[in-house]
């Protein structure tokens, strides 16, 4: 006994595109009301009109989109609606106190910022005038002198751990160590530098130099960890074939690994120097302050941007509204530098990355 099977017949291409189209939301009024729930949300975070209850009604009216979606387009896309929500919101939280400092700094700022301003010191200033200059000057040479101590460090820690030192049990030991130092109070920092210094120079001692070596002990975790995440992205490939070529390993290392991974080493230094930079604490206990150009990093004080904005704010001296200004002005030069050097570190990483992973 024979069964035949009779071979269904062939469904047409728009037959399935009918069973695989669903059923979706207008584009245009989801856009308009969520373009409604952020305006309403704005208006009232601005404290117009309805002030937090109005930013509350309007983020409460976004969820009709993915109530509608539920109706409309079931439940997988209503959930992804609603988690796209969710997940946008945060960032919109996220960037309200974001946009708060940065509204108050400028609006503070901008008015203190002239030529006067960038060129002159507070040498002999009273009251009105005076400028930023010394803390600039000492806050350029100060990260510098981080800068030249912690990237060799930082870098030939990297290279150990990625090229010789493998799993063993050293590496972990500088991997744990790197991590506990990663973690540690600045302060504290600017407490190793004065010990140090206090045992050679004697206790009151300050100077720029002692500041840069706090710094350093604050980026050199940062520049090892991102030199080692660099050196990690090197495909083995490229150090196999020059070995294959019978190049020495420390060759390979400088003239394969290294710039193979160059866009990313730089990019990780300098975001480093934007880590210590804005640094306060450190360098307020071993640095110093002072009112005097100074670009001697090995004798006497130097100020920097942030201690001038803490003794601006802390002693403002009589009348207190000039200093208080030049603290605001300080602060957004600080600030500016800051988000140039993040810029810096973008372009470097679009322009010098290989063409694949930019």
């Amino acid at each position: 006994m024979t069964t035949t099977l009779t071979p269904s017949p062939p469904r047409r291409s728009s037959d399935l595109a009918d069973s695989l189209r669903t059923r979706s939301l207008p584009v245009a009024a989801t856009r308009t009301i969520h373009a409604v729930s952020v305006v309403l949300v704005a208006v009232g975070v601005l404290g117009l009109f309805g002030g937090i209850r109005l930013a509350l009604a309007g983020y409460a009216f976004a969820f009709v989109v993915p109530l509608w979606s539920r109706v409309v387009e079931g439940g997988r896309k209503a959930t992804d609606r609603l988690v796209t929500l969710l997940v946008t919101s945060a960032f919109g939280l996220a960037l309200i106190p974001l946009g708060s400092i940065m509204w108050s700094v400028l609006e503070k700022g901008l008015p203190v910022l002239s030529s006067e301003f960038f060129t002159y010191s507070m040498r002999n200033v009273v009251g009105e005038g005076g400028g930023i200059y010394h803390a600039i000057v000492g806050t350029l040479m100060i990260t510098l002198g981080a800068t030249v101590i912690s990237v060799p460090i930082g870098l030939f820690t990297a290279i150990y751990l990625i090229e010789y030192g493998e799993d063993g049990r050293l590496s972990t030991w500088i991997r744990f160590l790197v991590d506990v130092m990663t973690g540690i109070p600045s302060i504290v920092a600017g407490l190793f530098a004065y010990a140090l210094f206090v045992v050679f120079f004697g206790d009151g001692v300050r100077m720029g130099i002692g500041g840069a070596v706090a710094l350093s002990v604050l980026m050199v975790p940062v520049v090892v960890r991102s030199c080692e995440e660099m050196l990690k992205l090197v495909p083995n490939e490229l150090r196999e074939a020059s070995y294959a070529l019978g190049v020495p390993k420390w060759r390979t290392i400088v003239k394969v690994v290294l710039p193979t991974a160059l866009a990313g080493i730089v990019t990780g230094i300098t975001l480093a120097i934007a880590r210590v930079i804005g640094e306060t604490a450190p360098l307020l206990v071993i640095a110093g302050a002072t009112d005097s150009v100074n670009f001697n990093l090995f004798d006497g004080r130097m100020a920097t941007l942030p201690v001038f904005t803490y003794s601006s704010i802390m002693q403002p001296g009589v009348p207190p509204g000039p200093s208080i200004e030049r603290a605001w002005g300080a602060a957004l030069v600080l600030l500016i530098i800051v988000m140039l050097l993040n810029l810096v570190a973008r372009l470097v990483s679009h322009f010098f990355s290989p063409q694949g992973e930019r």
